[in-house]
């Protein structure tokens, strides 16, 4: 495979939290590569032991370690020239009742991570953000919103250009991955229980692991120090969702609305107006430079930015609003689908 992957040819890469959803992507996408070694650093050793077998590859290595942990980070990182810091908290509820768990894996565990990829001088470190850090309303988008300015601060701080350079990407719902709506509503169905939902008219961002993979190689390609890296992407409602679901999988099962949950947000944000203003559009992609501003706040308390108080946020409300067949498209080429529907007609 050739194109935006190349410069990882023979080089050894470490990825937190590998045995996640986008983990497994982007290792799969890597393995066609010549990449030399691909380091999975997580706590969990079952997940490890299902993806070694899955993936028999002598370039896969496995270290057992947390994000919480700096010396096991340090000690996995000997030698690698790049990092992805995927591991987090990502689920809303849990974090709600374990706020201080989610600070301490997604915003310490990250400040560790780069700590030690800049002792060890790491090349390139991309951290991987969340739209629920834009106006967060919960305790897993507050600290990924912290993890994305403690990244970008350690960035600034680097004095030189042959420092390690630190980007964020941030990006939507990725669909079908673990513990997300589309694999609950498939469940729903397979079960002929009622599908859950918690507003109709909810919107969501949506995109493929594929796409946020992308994202991820896009931002490691064109970014620099501190850069933020967005994807446009288009929206659905859950209802849509769940409809769309219901006809693919020829499910005669109810739409039961059970009202919005604690810490969830009618429409989610990627970019906020402020960041607007400041994004490079780069067709596919938006590109948020770093803030340069200093803490000399006696330059902003007589003068107002005019393009902000204009600009407007860019969120799932507003964006290109899927029809059913788009989406209907967009599900049918996820694996994850293709497998459950290739179940149900073995199975029929």
């Amino acid at each position: 495979m050739s194109g935006p992957i190349s410069p990882f040819k023979g080089k050894s890469i470490l990825i937190t939290g590998g045995t996640g959803s986008f983990g497994r992507t982007v290792v799969s996408r890597f393995l066609r590569e010549e990449v030399g070694e691909i380091r999975i650093f997580s706590r969990d050793e079952s997940k490890q032991d299902d993806m070694r077998r899955e993936t028999p590859d002598p370039r896969l290595k496995f270290y057992i370690g947390d994000v919480r942990d700096p010396n096991a980070l340090s000690s996995a990182m000997r030698g690698v020239d790049f990092v992805f810091s995927a591991a987090a908290l990502k689920q809303v509820p849990s974090c709600e009742f374990h706020p201080l768990e989610a600070v301490h894996t997604n915003v310490l565990g990250t400040d560790n991570t780069l700590n030690a990829a800049i002792e060890r001088g790491i090349r390139h470190v991309i951290v991987l953000s969340t739209d629920k850090a834009v106006y967060p309303i919960n305790a897993m988008g507050m600290s990924k919103a912290l993890m994305e300015k403690v990244a970008v601060a350690k960035s600034r701080d680097l004095c030189s250009p042959s420092d390690t350079k630190i980007c964020v990407t941030r990006y939507g719902n990725v669909m079908a991955s673990r513990g997300s709506v589309i694999p609950l509503f498939v469940a729903q169905i397979k079960q002929g229980a009622p599908l859950t939902i918690t507003d109709p008219e909810m919107t969501r961002f949506m995109m493929s692991l594929p796409e946020a993979v992308d994202l991820v190689l896009f931002a490691f390609n064109r970014g620099s120090g501190g850069d933020l890296f967005i994807q446009k992407a288009p929206a659905a409602t859950i209802g849509q969702l769940a409809r769309v679901l219901k006809a693919m999988f020829n499910s005669q099962s109810e739409i039961q609305i059970i009202g919005t949950r604690h810490g969830e947000k009618r429409h989610e944000t990627l970019m906020t107006r402020e960041e607007m203003i400041r994004a490079e559009d780069l067709g596919n992609y938006y590109r948020i430079p770093s803030d340069s501003r200093d803490l000399n706040y006696s330059l902003y308390f007589d003068q107002g930015e005019v393009e902000v108080t204009e600009a407007h946020d860019y969120t799932s409300e507003v964006t290109h609003r899927l029809s059913d067949e788009e989406l209907h498209s967009m599900l049918l080429n996820l694996d994850f689908i293709q497998r459950e529907l290739s179940n149900e007609s073995s199975t029929a």
